[in-house]
């Protein structure tokens, strides 16, 4: 059988770092966003929700901050994904699924 027919198993692959800080950027300026409304918000209102309002734009870039920091990808695999070989021959001496 050719080596080019060999199928490798990828099914845990990590997302890609490009894939994750983008993921990190928009969680964090949705965060920002909310906190800027917030803000807004609190100039415009009367009473006791000005004052929640303008706790929550202050924790706000707090949370946001930790939020982006946190891993959003898994821990890798403890070992490579299994190698499947279609024909047993090419399987090392020894291995006890290889057929003589």
């Amino acid at each position: 059988m050719p080596r080019g027919e060999e199928v490798y198993n990828i099914t845990e692959a990590r997302k890609s770092a490009s894939i994750d800080r983008d993921a990190r950027t928009r969680r964090y300026l949705i965060s920002m966003t909310i906190r800027t409304v917030c803000f807004l918000a609190a100039i415009l209102v009367d009473g006791w929700l000005t004052w929640v309002l303008f706790a929550a734009a202050v924790v706000l870039p707090y949370i946001a901050v930790v939020g982006a920091s946190t891993i959003i990808r898994p821990p890798s695999p403890v070992s490579m994904p299994p190698l499947i070989i279609k024909d047993t021959q090419e399987l090392p001496v020894g291995h006890p699924d290889k057929t003589v």
